[in-house]
């Protein structure tokens, strides 16, 4: 794979990280910088992400932020948070998150207390502008919960499986490399002297990658 085709996918990664959060007024302000980096990405990732924007420049923004609520948080069907689909409300998703923040911590990606690990927006920002091949095996390893998502929202006629569209378009290919990034992440699991699960958050910023045309 090429640089460029790298930065596109980091670029796709990053808004779609940006659009599948809750919409508030940080975002509100970045949607032409978003857009202006959405207009030159390839068409698998540019056509579905102009199709949610411009549902968002049709529609009040109370209105969204009320349409994410009701999807996102009141149902668990269309969860954003990629562990509560393989491990539920069990033991073995602490197990899981703590994994994802290991993973992140290695590759000293910053964490703070306003998101949880494994939030799908998270994942994507750290994919996009942190470890790529990291990132590429964790959305590998959670390629069927993305899948599930996505279908919810289709069935549940929310534009935001447009944005999930755009995700799934920049999922990797299994490499070798990938193989092995994935194994390792399994054999090495969070350390054994960390507890708690403190939450962090997918702080995003669209200028942390070159992708603009």
């Amino acid at each position: 794979m090429s640089s460029e085709d790298r930065k596109q996918i980091a670029a796709a990664r990053l808004a779609s990280a940006w659009l599948i959060s809750y919409p508030d007024e940080k975002l509100l302000e970045r949607l032409d910088m978003i857009a202006e980096v959405v207009a030159g990405l390839p068409d698998e990732t540019r056509i579905p992400l102009q199709t949610f924007l411009g549902h968002m420049a049709d529609t009040p923004f109370g209105e969204i932020q009320k349409h994410y609520v009701s999807i996102f948080d009141m149902r668990r069907r269309a969860c954003p948070y990629l562990t509560y689909w393989t491990d539920g409300d069990t033991r073995n998703r602490g197990v899981a998150l703590l994994r994802f923040k290991h993973v992140y911590a290695e590759a000293g990606h910053e964490i703070t207390d306003e998101e949880l690990p494994d939030h799908i927006a998270v994942v994507l920002e750290f994919a996009a502008v942190s470890d790529s091949v990291a990132g590429d095996a964790l959305l590998a390893e959670h390629a069927s919960p993305i899948g599930l998502l996505r279908d919810a929202l289709v069935k549940m006629d929310s534009v935001y499986y447009h944005v999930l569209d755009a995700i799934l378009a920049t999922l990797p290919k299994m490499t070798p490399e990938i193989e092995a990034q994935m194994a390792k992440i399994a054999a090495s699991g969070p350390p054994a002297e960390e507890v708690g699960l403190e939450p962090f958050p997918a702080a995003l910023d669209l200028h942390t990658i070159g992708a603009r045309r």
